[in-house]
């Protein structure tokens, strides 16, 4: 069972870190996004330290291959959260009305705030730019 987890891993790497392109192509536009457009809009700009943390390598019981996996880990999915809130916040700023709800449909936390669905007054108050 060992050497079939083993094997499954080993298969699935060249995927798992073929990933860090994307991730570091989505990060770079990301910041200039945000340090460009954000202060245009008047919105705070998104504090990257906040989201990304890599930490967990420090952590003296990991083996070097797991130290690596934690730093990869710790940087997509913080690079991820990141861009939600980059993406949340520029949703806020130029469409804040809520989904058509669906069953299934799990909403973002962001949109909590915004106009419901087809209301057009809710709408006209939130939306405030040309």
């Amino acid at each position: 069972m060992i050497r079939f987890r083993r094997l499954r891993n080993t298969l699935s790497l060249p995927f798992i870190y073929s990933m860090i392109i994307p991730l570091v192509i989505l990060d770079v536009f990301l910041e200039i996004y945000n340090h460009i457009c954000f202060p245009l809009y008047g919105i705070p700009i998104a504090k990257r330290g906040q989201y990304i943390r890599i930490d967990r390598h420090k952590l003296p019981f990991l083996t070097d291959w797991q130290k690596l996996n934690c730093a990869y880990c710790s940087y997509a999915n913080g690079l991820v959260h990141y861009s939600t809130r980059i993406a949340g916040d520029t949703e806020r700023y130029w469409c804040p009305i809520k989904h058509q709800m669906k069953k299934g449909f799990i909403p973002p936390k962001h949109h909590e705030a915004f106009a419901e669905w087809g209301d057009e007054k809710g709408f006209q108050k939130r939306f405030r730019h040309p």
